[in-house]
C-alpha cells in the first residue's frame, strides 16, 4: 500500500468561495486545475514529488475534468510529452527534480522550444539547490539561457505562486515559448491560504476530443532547413512578446521604499530571505515592508530592459541577489546598464557569497556591506550582535563536547533489503579481492557512506554500467556496477544493458529488485507486484519474490545469457553468487537481481493487516532478535558488518569486562540480516530469535507456565 493523499486529493476539489490552507506544492498542483490543465507527466523527486503523486491518486477526478495524468518513466519521455502542445491548443505541465532531471529532459526540451508552442507548456521544477541538495550544484537557469524558455521564480507567497501558474501559461501562448517554473525547496513546503477558484475542465480533453489532427505544417518541426527560423524568431518575436506580457500583466513586482536612491533586484523566491535579513538590519519591519525599495522577478528570463533601466534611473546603486553561480542576472543587468548608458553602481557577488545557498545568515552579512557603504546611519550593530552571537552559539555547543560530535551519514532504512547484499559484497571481496564499483542513484547510494565505503563513481540515474565502460577494459579484476529497479527502466536498460550487450562487454551488474522507485517516495514501476499479489503477501519477507518477472524477462529477451536471481537476506547465497560473478569463465554481461522487497513498503502493508488481527483478538507473531550478552565477544564485527541503526552498543552487564557488547534496540522490524550476517561471516554466535506472540493459543499458554515452571527449578538457589 502506497502512501495515501486521500487529504490532499479532496483539496484539489475546491472550487469558488473556498479557502485552500497547505503547503506551496500542492498549491501550484491546484493552481494547474485552475489554470485548465489538460495533460500533466513528469517523473517524481524531491521537492516536487507530491505534485504528480497527488494527481496519479486523483485519476477519478481526473477523468471527470477529461485531464490525462501520465507518470512517466524518465524526464525525458515527460518533455516529449508536451509535444501535444506544438500543434494543439492543449496546455501541458510536466514535473521533475532540478538540474538532473532538466538534464535527462535537454534534448527534448531543445527539440520542442525550436518550433515553440501553440497551447501554454508549463514545466514545474524542483530547484534543488545549495547545502541541504541531494544533488549536483547547478542551475535551471543556464537552460532558460540556452534554450529560450521563459524562466518563473515565484515569490513564496501561495497567493502570488497560483497566480504565476496561470500567468505562466499565459506567457507560454502570448510568446509561443515553453515556460519553466523553478520551486526551491522552501518555496515547496512553505504553507498558507488562498481564495479558491473553480477548475477548468479543458475545452479539448479526454472527455471532448478532437476529430481530425493538425494539417501538416513542416515549420513547426524541428528540422533543418527551419530551424534556422525558428532561431530568428526566438530574438526576434518571441522574447519581445514574453518581455511585453511581463511588463504588461506586472509579473514582476514592485516594493516601494523611502530610501529611493538605493534598490534591490531579488529572485523571487528568496524574497523571504532577503525580508528577513533585511529586518535584521531594521530597513523593514514586521509586515515585510522594506525601506530600500525592491524589484522582485517573479520571472527571472527574460528580463524586461525598460523595466530594469526604470528601477536603475536616478539610484546611486543597485544589489542583485541571486543565489548560485555564474551570476546570469547580474550580467544581463550590468550589460544593460551599459547600453542605457545609466552610472547606477551595481553590486552583487562582490558584497554576497558566489556559491551555496543564499540563508538568512549570509543575506544579512551581504545586506550589511551594502548598507554600510551606502546607509551608514543604518542599524548594522545589532546585526553584527546578532550574527556574533549565532557564532558564539555554535561555539558554546563545540565546547560543551569533549570532542567533535562523530559524523552521521544517511543509512539505509531499518530492515531495508539492499544492506544485506552490501554486507555479501563485502564477504565477497576479501575473497575475490577489491572491486571497482560503478554505483549509481538511489538508495543503493547509502552502500558508499560507512560502514560499507563502495563506489568509485555516481553518474547519473541508472548511468552505473555506461559509467564502467571505460573501466573494465583497463582493469585485471572484473568491475560491479551496481542499478536499482528504478533506475533500470529509467535509463540503464538502454544506456548500459543494451550497451554492453551490443559491445560484448565482460561486466558484472547488480540489479536492486526492491519493486518501487523508493529513493524518490516508493512509486509503482512496471516491475511493481500488482495489488492483488500484495494483498496475498500478507507479512512474509520472501513472498513477493519471483512475482513479477518484467525485469529478468526483459534481459533475456535482450540476449543475457548468465542471470542470478538471489533474494536480497541470503547473505551467504549472494556472497557465493557474486564470487561467482567475478571469477566466472562465462566472457560477457552477468547480472544479479537481487530481490527483496522495500522495507517501507512492507510495513505500510503488514502493520494495517497486523493491526486487524490484533482488534479482532487473532494470534500474531512477531519477530524479534537479540544479542545474547554473555555469548558476547565485544569484538563489533558484527556492527561493522551491518550497519543497521537497531544494532548498537551498550555497557557491558560483566564487571570484569570493560568492553561494551552488542545489542538490538525496539526499533528491529526482525529480517533477520544480524543472523545471516553471523553465519555467513563465521562470527560469535550471540544472535538470537525470538518469536512474540500475541492473543496466543491455549496450548501455548500452558507450555509457556511449563517451560517457566521449569527453568524457574533448575535455577540456582
Amino acid at each position: 500500500m502506497e502512501v495515501s493523499f486521500s487529504k490532499e486529493v479532496r483539496a484539489l476539489r475546491l472550487g469558488a468561495g473556498d479557502t485552500f490552507h497547505g503547503e506551496g506544492i500542492l498549491a501550484i498542483t491546484k493552481g494547474l486545475l485552475q489554470a485548465g490543465v489538460a495533460y500533466v507527466g513528469g517523473y517524481q523527486g524531491a521537492p516536487v514529488s507530491h505534485l504528480l503523486d497527488v494527481m496519479v491518486q486523483a485519476k477519478d477526478y481526473m477523468d471527470e475534468l477529461g485531464v490525462h495524468v501520465e507518470a512517466c518513466s524518465n524526464e525525458a519521455s515527460a518533455a516529449a510529452m508536451l509535444g501535444a502542445s506544438i500543434h494543439y491548443p492543449l496546455r501541458g505541465a510536466v514535473t521533475w527534480k532540478s538540474i538532473v532531471g532538466t538534464n535527462v529532459a535537454a534534448d527534448a526540451l531543445s527539440n520542442l522550444a525550436s518550433p515553440g508552442v501553440r497551447g501554454g507548456v508549463l514545466v514545474v521544477v524542483g530547484e534543488d539547490y545549495g547545502e541541504g541538495a541531494s544533488v549536483i550544484q547547478e542551475r535551471t537557469h543556464a537552460y532558460a539561457l540556452k534554450s529560450s524558455l521563459c524562466l518563473l521564480d515565484p515569490r513564496p507567497d501561495l497567493p502570488v505562486m497560483v497566480r504565476m501558474v496561470e500567468e505562466g501559461f499565459n506567457l507560454s501562448e502570448a510568446s509561443n515559448m515553453p515556460c519553466v517554473m523553478e520551486l526551491r525547496i522552501r518555496t515547496c513546503h512553505v504553507r498558507g491560504s488562498f481564495e479558491c477558484s473553480d477548475n477548468r475542465a479543458p475545452a479539448v480533453s479526454t472527455r471532448a476530443l478532437m476529430d481530425e489532427p493538425a494539417r501538416f505544417d513542416y515549420d513547426r518541426l524541428a528540422h533543418p532547413p527551419v530551424t534556422f527560423g525558428h532561431e530568428k524568431r526566438k530574438t526576434g518575436e518571441r522574447i519581445p512578446a514574453a518581455q511585453r506580457y511581463i511588463a504588461e500583466h506586472g509579473l514582476n513586482e514592485l516594493m516601494p521604499g523611502r530610501h529611493d536612491d538605493l534598490g534591490i533586484v531579488v529572485q523571487g523566491g528568496l524574497y523571504n530571505a532577503l525580508i528577513r535579513a533585511l529586518q535584521q538590519h531594521g530597513l523593514a519591519d514586521a509586515f515585510g515592508a522594506s525601506e530600500i525599495p525592491i524589484l522582485v522577478l517573479n520571472v527571472t528570463y527574460p528580463l524586461v530592459p525598460d523595466q530594469i533601466a526604470d528601477f536603475a534611473a536616478g539610484k546611486r546603486a543597485l544589489l542583485v541577489v541571486e543565489e548560485g553561480q555564474p551570476e546570469y542576472i547580474e550580467q544581463d543587468i550590468a550589460t544593460l546598464l551599459r547600453r542605457r548608458d545609466l552610472n547606477t553602481a551595481l553590486h552583487g557577488k562582490d558584497l554576497l557569497q558566489m556559491a551555496g545557498e543564499y540563508s538568512t545568515e549570509v543575506l544579512a552579512r551581504g545586506i550589511g556591506a551594502f548598507a554600510g557603504r551606502y546607509l551608514p546611519a543604518a542599524a548594522t550593530e545589532g546585526v553584527a550582535q546578532w550574527l556574533a552571537a549565532n557564532d558564539e552559539r555554535r561555539g558554546a555547543v563545540a565546547a560543551m563536547l569533549a570532542q567533535p560530535l562523530p559524523p552521521r551519514p544517511p543509512s539505509f532504512c531499518v530492515g531495508c533489503p539492499e544492506r544485506p547484499v552490501f554486507s555479501a559484497l563485502k564477504l565477497a571481496q576479501q575473497e575475490v579481492g577489491p572491486v571497482h564499483v560503478a554505483a549509481d542513484i538511489g538508495c543503493h547510494a547509502f552502500g558508499t557512506f560507512e560502514p560499507f565505503g563502495m563506489g568509485h563513481s555516481i553518474l547519473g540515474y541508472g548511468m552505473s554500467l555506461a559509467s564502467r565502460a571505460g573501466v573494465s577494459p583497463m582493469m585485471q579484476r572484473r568491475v560491479l556496477s551496481i542499478m536499482g529497479d528504478g533506475g533500470f527502466w529509467h535509463n540503464g536498460l538502454l544506456t548500459g544493458v543494451q550497451s554492453a550487450l551490443f559491445n560484448g562487454d565482460d561486466a558484472v551488474l547488480l540489479i536492486f529488485k526492491n519493486g518501487y522507485t523508493s529513493a524518490t517516495g516508493t512509486q509503482d514501476i512496471i516491475s511493481t507486484p500488482d495489488e492483488e499479489v500484495k494483498a496475498r503477501a500478507e507479512d512474509k519477507q520472501q513472498s513477493l519474490a519471483h512475482k513479477n518477472q518484467t525485469i529478468e524477462s526483459t534481459l533475456e529477451g535482450l540476449g543475457v545469457q548468465w542471470l542470478r536471481v538471489v533474494h536480497t537476506y541470503e547473505v551467504e547465497t549472494m556472497r557465493a553468487t557474486l564470487t561467482e560473478a567475478f571469477t566466472s569463465d562465462f566472457d560477457g554481461l552477468k547480472v544479479i537481481v537481487a530481490e527483496g522487497e522495500c522495507q517501507l513498503e512492507r510495513q505500510r502493508r503488514i502493520k494495517p493487516w497486523i493491526a486487524s488481527l490484533l482488534k479482532k483478538g487473532e494470534r500474531v507473531v512477531r519477530v524479534k532478535y537479540g544479542v545474547d550478552e554473555d555469548v558476547c565477544n565485544g569484538d563489533h564485527a558484527c556492527i561493522r558488518l551491518s550497519g543497521c541503526p537497531t544494532l548498537t552498543l551498550k555497557d557491558n552487564p560483566d564487571p570484569l569486562k570493560v568492553d561494551p557488547v552488542a545489542t538490538v534496540i525496539d526499533g528491529c522490524v526482525g529480517c533477520g540480516l544480524c543472523g545471516a550476517n553471523a553465519h555467513a561471516a563465521t562470527l560469535c554466535p550471540s544472535f538470537y530469535r525470538a518469536e512474540v506472540v500475541s492473543n496466543p493459543k491455549w496450548h501455548e499458554r500452558l507450555l509457556y507456565a511449563l517451560q517457566g515452571a521449569v527453568v524457574r527449578a533448575l535455577r540456582p538457589a
